[in-house]
């Protein structure tokens, strides 16, 4: 392409996948939209819990939180109801090819997610491997089992990519999580 000012510049015909495990939570979130809007499921982003401490009110329309701290440490990213089931997990995203650290996960939040499962509800966690280009939905029995019998600091990509599932991707829904949870804990109609 030939600019005004004689440079000439060239497009790229790469796919650039730099930003691509920024927007999990984004495409987790448009999901949720997408399954609310047709009456699938309701399913939010929890929020964190934050203490404001100090508020700089220079302008009225311009007031900004200076300082604030967290109250308690969260449980999960995501809750809420599908088919009478309640629904809870964590997203989390790595650029690893060959595991996923368990320091991405906090032991609290993996209490919680064994702690949901036990009371009957559906827990699981949402990994995305951003330079594989894929997204996997593993169930919490799979990561208990894993925790109990390995002294790894990771999960290998091999033991997620054998016990979890591919989440499918589209348009709209962006990452079709209830896919997933429909031929795992639902009997599907056909």
């Amino acid at each position: 392409m030939n600019y005004p000012n004689k440079k000439k510049t060239f497009a790229k015909n790469e796919i650039d996948y730099s930003n691509r495990g920024m927007n999990l939570e984004s495409d987790i979130n448009n999901s949720n939209k997408y399954y609310l809007e047709n009456d699938i499921a309701i399913i939010y982003k929890k929020p964190t819990p934050v203490k404001v401490v100090k508020v700089d009110y220079n302008k009225r329309i311009n007031t900004k939180i200076t300082e604030a701290y967290y109250e308690i440490p969260s449980t999960t990213d995501y809750n809420g109801i599908y088919k009478g089931k309640y629904i809870d997990f964590e997203a989390k995203e790595t650029k690893c090819k060959t595991s996923f650290s368990l320091n991405n996960i906090h032991k609290h939040q993996i209490k919680h997610l064994i702690d949901v499962e036990r009371h009957g509800g559906i827990s699981f966690l949402i990994i995305r491997f951003v330079n594989l280009n894929e997204t996997f939905l593993l169930q919490t029995r799979f990561l208990k089992q894993f925790l109990d019998t390995s002294n790894r600091k990771s999960i290998p990509y091999e033991y997620i990519k054998s016990n979890g599932f591919i989440i499918e991707e589209g348009y709209y829904p962006r990452l079709n999580y209830i896919k997933n949870l429909d031929s795992l804990y639902f009997e599907v109609i056909k």
